[in-house]
């Protein structure tokens, strides 16, 4: 079955960076979209970024500039490199691929 393992979560503070990956198995990796949403307390899971099986990229607005995501088809792995943090990107990153989830990892940033 397809799983999605996220790594790479912790706490840093603002303007630090962090690199999320996701290991994906079960798939056929190079041929699906997968992206990043997140999840801060008390609010809905929201798009963070996305990258298509040609490595078309989209982003959040309020991501732009600062986060980018990619792709390695050799490893089955997508990440999320986040620089510029700042505290209200302190959620839980969710690893997405069409019809699955990975189990989400924290991110916490501090001021």
């Amino acid at each position: 079955q397809v799983q999605l393992v996220e790594s790479g979560g912790g706490l840093v503070q603002a303007g630090g960076s962090l690199r999320l990956s996701c290991a994906a198995s079960g798939m056929i990796f190079r041929f699906n979209a997968m992206g990043w949403y997140r999840q801060a307390p008390g609010k809905q899971r929201d798009l963070v970024a996305t990258i298509t099986s040609a490595g078309t990229t989209n982003y959040a607005e309020s991501v732009k500039g600062r986060f980018t995501i990619s792709r390695d088809n050799a490893k089955n792995t997508v990440y999320l490199q986040m620089n510029s943090l700042k505290p209200e990107d302190t959620a839980v990153y969710y690893c997405w691929s069409t019809g699955f989830w990975g189990q989400g990892t924290q991110v916490t940033v501090s001021s």
